[in-house]
């Protein structure tokens, strides 16, 4: 068994009575992993059949994967067909009930798993806002939902009380998967052990609540919050609700989609009795490790003031030039209506003012106005499915192998800008003359 803290022993013997002993041996077991199907961009687990999957209770996409498999160093994890996602992770997205054209923050969103996830809930109608404070995990983030191909995303980097100064009362749907002590992931990831202490947890459970707080500004009437942790303790978990509650008297806790564990070993006279309805993942108890999610519905009405929209500013000869480009290579049209310098995108419909705020990703990028050309983007790749452009280029496991190192292929007859494809998952482009394919796939994420 791992050595984990005497303290936290204590408390989770206190959380869970006779199904302590319970919860030490799921530590003897070995991690649980899983896997969720990318939809905008492969609609069947079939693609997937070189691993052993094994269907998640909770979610239609998510997929256990066996230890011996190594799905992270496929061709298709490149492609973004999948994202490797902790199972019990995959509950609290699914708890949201997202409609497409839905208006979605995900606050603290890096690495972008349950962001991806919102993404494929919108199937790229209405608007996700993916929020990460800190500016390398933003990238990150970033990088992320560049591969799983979401069109409709502005990726910001903003503390929560900044954003809640500019989008107040925007957002449908907000998830809060808080920053917390770890304690679900002990298992997963020993190193969360080290970091540990009560005093750490009593940290998290402050910050926690402050993110609410900001959180509750940025919510529509009849909208709701997600409230997710990967801990157990009853301070960030229970304790934080209960808060949320006593000081937002609008609010009410609603059932989820699937109910899981609740109610632990909570003192009636110091808990509301809503909590109930909160839902807690044990180790011992499902497939999956330590999670912990409150949906909070928003019942108060609120005047909230119109915010400004975020105003179409594109280069003219860019955008003449994307156009010509888009008539000659796709199959559809997309709407270049913003520039950052040379970099053309397409920002999605309804996003607020982002001026003055610290903008990661302002939607799809389309490319760049080079010289009076245009170039398509990488991440425009990654979002276009083969029936949307004009040429494909249908590689084999093999050659995708040697398309993401970098190498020059056979272009089979094709001439012009090409979408490669594996199992009829874009991977990028290649401009390609008839005889040979040159690669533009980017250098720094080629496998060498």
């Amino acid at each position: 068994m791992q050595n984990l803290p005497q303290e936290f022993l204590s408390r989770m013997e206190n959380i869970l009575g006779d199904e302590y002993s319970a919860f030490l041996a799921s530590y003897e077991q070995g991690k649980i992993q899983g896997l969720r199907i990318n939809t905008l961009k492969c609609e069947s687990k079939a693609v997937l059949d070189e691993f052993d999957l094994k269907a998640v209770d909770w979610c239609d996409s998510g997929y256990y994967f066996n230890g011996d498999d190594r799905p992270g160093k496929s061709v298709l994890h490149e492609g973004g067909a999948f994202y490797i996602q902790e199972p019990s992770a995959m509950a609290v997205v699914e708890s949201m009930d997202i409609q497409m054209g839905d208006k979605v923050l995900d606050l603290c969103s890096a690495p972008g798993g349950k962001s991806s996830q919102i993404a494929c809930k919108l199937q790229d109608d209405g608007l996700l806002v993916s929020n990460e404070i800190i500016p390398s995990r933003a990238k990150i983030l970033s990088q992320n939902i560049e591969r799983m191909g979401v069109r409709n995303c502005v990726v910001l980097s903003e503390s929560p009380d900044n954003l809640a100064k500019r989008l107040k009362g925007v957002f449908d749907r907000i998830l809060v998967d808080a920053p917390c002590s770890g304690e679900g992931m002990f298992r997963k990831n020993p190193l969360a052990i080290d970091e540990w202490s009560p005093a750490n947890v009593e940290n998290c459970k402050q910050r926690q609540i402050n993110i609410l707080q900001s959180a509750v500004q940025m919510l529509k009437s009849g909208g709701v919050i997600v409230y997710s942790t990967c801990t157990f303790s009853k301070q960030e978990n229970e304790e934080v609700i209960n808060e949320f509650l006593q000081n937002n008297e609008g609010f009410e806790i609603i059932d989820s989609k699937f109910k899981f564990c609740n109610g632990f070993n909570l003192d009636g006279s110091k808990f509301n009795d809503q909590l109930v309805k909160t839902n807690r993942i044990f180790p011992h108890k499902y497939q999956g490790e330590g999670h912990f999610f409150a949906v909070l519905k928003n019942n108060q009405e609120i005047n909230a003031s119109k915010y400004a929209l975020q105003p179409s500013k594109a280069d003219p000869k860019a955008v003449k030039e994307f156009k010509a480009w888009q008539k000659d290579n796709l199959n559809i049209e997309l709407d270049a209506n913003l520039s950052f310098g040379q970099i053309l995108y397409a920002m999605p419909s309804g996003t607020p003012k982002l001026d003055g705020l610290k903008v990661e990703r302002a939607g799809l990028q389309l490319g760049e106005y080079k010289k009076n050309r245009f170039e398509p983007s990488h991440a425009l790749a990654m979002a276009l499915k083969s029936g949307e452009v004009k040429r494909v280029l249908s590689l084999t496991k093999q050659d995708a192998e040697k398309y993401l190192s970098g190498q020059t292929l056979d272009a089979d007859g094709v001439k012009g800008w090409a979408l490669a494809t594996y199992k009829d998952v874009s991977l990028g482009w290649c401009k390609c003359d008839g005889a040979l394919a040159k690669n533009h796939y980017p250098k720094g994420l080629r496998k060498i």
